[in-house]
């Protein structure tokens, strides 16, 4: 070619173009993958940051760090107490494979390291760490690592874990930078969403001590307000079980209450000895007790089985100064967190509101009944100053008036009127001594007793019995004879219960003329013939024993074979002659 070859002159160039448009591209490249990563970064962090619940915070953040790293595997782990790994939340294994692996991790090999030396760690291979021992039959395997801490407040809080890398490439600085990057990111989020947690917490529980001690103080049932307090308590902790043992005077255990899942198992238990249980724990110790397995927690030794299945949990008495009312404990299934400081800090001052709130409703019953007694003093002594003394005078002035009255029926219509005003003016002195009876808690209390005995056997008769009573029970019957009298309506209405088939029962108690009669009557079988009849012949002879008679027989005479009913009558003199014999 002429002029020393021209177009090879030209191609060089040509060439060094080339070069410098692909190396362009590939900047332009690297560019757009920088700012497609920053914004990927970007729009991460304000997703972590626009969430408030904890949990979904927890998981927003280690979805987000899968995805900017391009990994296929991603976990959060929650470092609790002990350099353990309290939570553990994996992303990229099914459901399917994450119950074949079993347990989730506690903080071992690789992850334990990241928890010792809380530093970022990138791998290109897992095994050759010295740390590494290796998966659990079913993990998926897993070579590339890259591990980081998630710091609140210069605590570590927990790591962000990722395995393999897409494309089989290893991760590199710059995932290392912007993983890093989250993570600091999340540590914000978290402290936010904790601070959320804990206003909503203690809002909660302040809602939950106003409820229970407005219940108490409106005269709720104190089971029912314990109850509630107990279902409170574990809602708010997200407990599956919580149990409240009653302490009596004296510090011994007298019952309990219990609600959530095994409930039945300590429902009304009361532990001949609180050694070696959770409640000796809380009484002995100050503040919160809290155990991460109760099965194999020493202070639950003594009683096992009741707690089977059972993992954390946290006990905290229930008490003010002058006196402890109880021992209130939260448990957990096995498998599921602890109860952290955070979710127990506000209890010692719930169960110490719910404390005083029991106090306050006793002095309000003591007040109560004070006001009650005053009460009835003050009625006796009206009855007596004012009412009677009037019905004297009446009754002086019907008497000298008598004389003064020719007309023989007059005079007799006046001398009966004396008559009822005396025998008025005995009920009424009778009436104020059964008041200050009530008053001195030394009255037999038949009426209010009676009322309880038909009441309990309701329950055998499947209906409740018509009850009716006259007189001055609580004054005029020595208590020796209402005890007799309990026991009479008890049998008899058991024998109806057993063997009467009655749809109705009437009872009646009077009192009048000296005779106390017990009445018991009711619409069933009636007596069968040759029967055995050991439970009358008893009630038979307590009435001999005090003077007195009883009597069974049909209660509507009719045709062989007819239901009839039964009357039973059960008589005895309230003489204090007879009493005595």
């Amino acid at each position: 070619m002429s002029a020393g070859g021209q177009p090879a002159a030209v191609g060089v160039p040509r060439l060094r173009l080339d070069e410098l448009l692909d190396e362009l591209q590939v900047r332009i490249d690297e560019a757009r993958g920088a700012r497609d990563r920053l914004n990927g970064l970007l729009e991460a962090v304000m997703s972590v940051g626009r969430e408030l619940d904890l949990p979904q915070v927890l998981r927003r953040i280690v979805e987000a760090a899968v995805v900017l790293v391009d990994a296929e595997y991603g976990a959060l782990g929650v470092i609790g107490d002990g350099q353990k790994l309290d939570e553990f939340l994996p992303v990229g294994i099914s459901d399917e494979v994450r119950a074949q692996i079993g347990d989730l991790p506690s903080g071992h090999g690789i992850l334990g390291e990241l928890i010792r030396h809380p530093e970022p760690l990138r791998l290109s291979e897992l095994s050759e760490h010295p740390a590494s021992y290796g998966f659990p039959p079913h993990h998926p395997p897993m070579h590339s690592f890259l591990g980081v801490p998630i710091r609140v407040r210069e605590a570590v809080f927990g790591n962000l874990y990722l395995t393999e890398k897409r494309g089989g490439a290893c991760f590199d600085e710059e995932d290392e930078a912007v993983l890093s990057t989250l993570a600091v990111a999340a540590g914000i989020a978290i402290e936010n969403a904790r601070l959320f947690e804990e206003v909503r917490l203690r809002e909660r529980w302040l809602t939950a001590s106003s409820d229970i001690t407005s219940a108490l103080l409106s005269g709720a049932p104190e089971d029912e307000v314990l109850e509630g307090m107990l279902a409170r308590a574990k809602d708010i902790t997200g407990a599956d079980l919580g149990v409240f043992h009653r302490l009596g005077p004296s510090g011994g255990l007298r019952g309990s209450l219990a609600v959530g899942e095994g409930a039945e198992a300590h429902r009304r238990i009361t532990p001949a000895d609180t050694r070696g249980t959770l409640v000796e724990a809380a009484l002995t110790r100050d503040g919160p007790v809290t155990v991460r397995d109760l099965e194999a927690d020493p202070d639950a030794a003594v009683q096992p089985d009741q707690w089977k299945g059972f993992g954390p949990a946290v006990a905290v008495t229930v008490g003010t100064k002058e006196g402890l009312s109880g021992v209130l404990m939260l448990a957990r299934r096995r498998g599921r967190p602890a109860f952290a400081a955070s979710e127990t800090a506000a209890l010692p001052g719930f169960a110490g509101q719910a404390a005083l709130a029991l106090e306050l409703a006793d002095r309000r019953r003591d007040a109560e009944q004070v006001s009650l007694l005053e009460d009835r003093d003050r009625i006796a002594r009206d009855l007596h100053d004012l009412a009677i003394q009037r019905l004297f005078a009446t009754g002086m002035t019907l008497q000298s008036a008598q004389r003064f009255v020719d007309h023989p029926e007059a005079s007799e219509r006046l001398a009966r009127a004396v008559d009822d005003l005396d025998a008025t003016i005995k009920i009424i002195r009778s009436t104020i001594f059964g008041l200050r009876e009530h008053e001195a808690g030394t009255g037999s209390r038949l009426r209010a007793r009676a009322v309880e005995a038909v009441e309990e056997a309701s329950a055998a008769l499947g209906f409740a019995p018509a009850l009716s009573m006259e007189g001055l029970l609580d004054t005029d019957v020595p208590p020796a004879v209402a005890d007799e009298v309990l026991a009479v309506l008890r049998e008899a209405l058991a024998n109806v219960a057993r063997h009467a088939r009655a749809a109705h029962a009437d009872v009646s108690v009077v009192a009048a003329d000296g005779l106390l009669t017990v009445t018991v009557t009711d619409d069933g079988v009636g007596l069968p013939a040759g029967g055995r009849r050991s439970g009358l012949r008893n009630l038979g002879v307590r009435a001999e024993r005090l003077g007195g008679r009883m009597d069974v027989a049909a209660r509507d005479p009719g045709p062989v074979g007819a239901s009839r009913g039964t009357r039973l009558v059960w008589e005895v003199p309230l003489s204090p002659p007879t009493l005595l014999t």
